[in-house]
């Protein structure tokens, strides 16, 4: 994962100094969940995921929500708006980013690990860190999780797949209607 610069003011011997401290894309996500998460609680709204990466246009903190019955525009302009205010005083010195406030879609992400129980009998895509059985990208339909491992059933055989070895995951199709089974 890249990182990101944020300036400090520090005295020494009477004079200001600015020193560079680097910031982690991980720090910087898990923050945003720390101030989102709240905010969204209090409108009636599930915060899915943050993602906070660069693209060709720059960096970009990315934040999905959801509700029964899906979430609607103006919605997203009120979480933008308040998260906007939250990270200009709670997260000052992270440089420029874009803030874009979003439903999850039909590939809607899965991030926390009762996702993978909330949503079996779902079709998935799971990309993991390292190679498991000689590949890294598995899709299929989620049977659940338990004792920290995601099953998973690809061609009529269920996999294990290690929770903590999941790099990205997301429904395919996924309709906003649950159970999928």
């Amino acid at each position: 994962m890249g990182s990101d610069k944020s300036v400090a003011d520090t005295e020494k011997n009477g004079r200001r100094e600015r020193q560079q401290t680097k910031v982690s894309e991980t720090e910087i996500r898990d923050r945003v969940w720390q101030l989102a998460e709240p905010m969204c609680d209090g409108e009636g709204l599930e915060l899915v995921q943050v993602e906070y990466r660069r693209e060709t246009g720059g960096r970009i903190l990315r934040v999905y929500i959801d509700k029964t019955g899906g979430v609607q525009l103006d919605e997203c302009a009120v979480v933008s708006r308040q998260l906007g205010d939250l990270l200009d005083v709670y997260l000052d010195g992270i440089g420029p980013y874009n803030l874009e406030v979003s439903s999850p879609g039909s590939d809607r992400p899965l991030g926390r690990a009762s996702d993978f129980e909330r949503f079996k009998g779902c079709e998935a895509k799971i990309r993991t860190h390292r190679l498991l059985d000689g590949q890294k990208n598995f899709t299929g339909t989620l049977m659940g999780m338990s004792q920290e491992l995601v099953r998973l059933k690809m061609d009529n055989k269920v996999i294990a797949i290690p929770f903590a070895e999941i790099q990205k995951a997301r429904l395919i199709n996924f309709s906003g209607e649950y159970p999928c089974l």
